[in-house]
């Protein structure tokens, strides 16, 4: 199955909703970054929610998700673009596997690896400078801090639901997830029922399992509100670094430090986070592109 997001709006125009089914991208974020099971769960859960995110945005080109907490994870950070391009990754990757042992033995334990700290979401408008905003984690367990986020920061009451299943073998088994945001005036009884369905609805990442769509999902969590899709995406791993892009950061060196790595190695390297891709320049290359004094 292809991975894709949708977004609807119920035919009360009290609730504007989101679903995304997002395993093949989870999948190659972890192949890229070899990650160990809880820091897939982590940044699965991040790339799923950006790759929704981004549809809430009335124009603009990017939205980024940064998670920074003192657990070993370290940072989580996520960043979606317009035309359906997801890509992030992890301060840790190779973290050790952490289990909820209170509740779940098998649960994989991301509140604890991300530890507390700040979530940031920050928003690159194309000509306009970038707009960022911050929270307080409330429980690291991502969706319950971008529910946090939306009711805080934007004012507008809203559920976020995120689900990573790994299999044994490390693999991504699943990965999806859902956005539900109330539009102004919304009544009581549409709460209501609202909040029943999702008490309801149970695991994402195991509903998404059994092969349920992103409509299937919203199916369920909108039970009783018939709705119309306003917006169909396909989502997919991508990133758009390049030899030329990369070199702004080469440029963020003092001129020692570019020579002293040309006498040792003979060139420069760096390595692209989100995409593990590593570019060299030489000397010649350098000295004919960087607008600085050698």
């Amino acid at each position: 199955m292809e991975d894709y997001m949708i977004r609807v709006l119920t035919k009360n125009k009290q609730i504007r909703a989101l679903a995304v089914r997002s395993t093949n991208l989870v999948e190659e974020a972890r192949q890229i970054h070899k990650t160990t099971p809880v820091a897939t769960a982590a940044l699965g859960r991040a790339l799923s929610a950006v790759s929704m995110m981004i549809a809430l945005e009335k124009s603009g080109e990017k939205v980024g998700l940064r998670i920074i907490g003192d657990g070993p994870l370290d940072r989580v950070i996520a960043e979606a673009s317009m035309d359906g391009e997801v890509k992030g990754f992890v301060g840790n990757p190779q973290i050790d596997i952490m289990l909820n042992e209170k509740k779940n033995k098998k649960k994989l334990n991301v509140k604890k690896a991300i530890g507390n700290g700040e979530l940031y979401v920050r928003k690159m408008m194309g000509l306009k400078e970038p707009y960022e905003s911050k929270i307080q984690l409330i429980s690291g367990e991502i969706g319950e801090d971008l529910t946090y986020y939306y009711t805080k920061s934007e004012q507008v009451p809203s559920s976020v639901g995120l689900g990573v299943l790994v299999d044994t073998d490390s693999s991504v088994k699943a990965a999806g997830g859902f956005i539900i945001q109330l539009l102004p005036e919304t009544p009581e009884e549409t709460i209501s029922k609202l909040e029943s369905n999702l008490n309801s609805l149970g695991s994402v990442s195991r509903l998404i399992e059994t092969g349920i769509t992103p409509e299937e999902l919203l199916d369920k969590v909108l039970e009783g509100f018939p709705y119309d899709i306003t917006k169909v995406t396909e989502v997919g791993y991508n990133c758009n670094c390049s030899k030329e892009r990369t070199l702004e950061i080469v440029n963020t060196l003092n001129v020692e430090e570019i020579k002293e790595s040309l006498k040792e190695d003979g060139y420069v390297e760096v390595t692209c986070h989100y995409c593990n891709e590593s570019y060299r320049y030489n000397e010649e290359y350098l000295k004919e592109h960087l607008e600085r004094e050698w």
